[in-house]
């Protein structure tokens, strides 16, 4: 009494097999696009940090090129 099985799949094992795939390929192409981001992202921090670091080094240059500025003498209060 035992039932063969047929050697077609059936059609919750195509309709299975074919979400899985799905998942997969999915998958991939999500792992792809987060890894595209880390590189975009690496990238924008990269070219931001060398804008910054420009920036400091103008101004500190400019700073070197001012004269220092005089302290003020600090006037008293005539009591009153």
């Amino acid at each position: 009494m035992s039932a063969k099985k047929s050697a077609e799949p059936s059609p919750e094992g195509i309709a299975r097999s074919n979400r899985q795939r799905l998942a997969a390929e999915e998958g991939a192409r999500a792992m792809a696009d987060a890894g595209k981001q880390a590189i975009d992202v690496r990238k924008n921090m990269a070219r931001l940090r060398e804008l910054r670091e420009a920036k400091e080094a103008a101004d500190a240059t400019l700073r070197a090129s001012l004269p220092a500025p005089t302290p003020t003498k600090r006037k008293k209060k005539s009591p009153q």
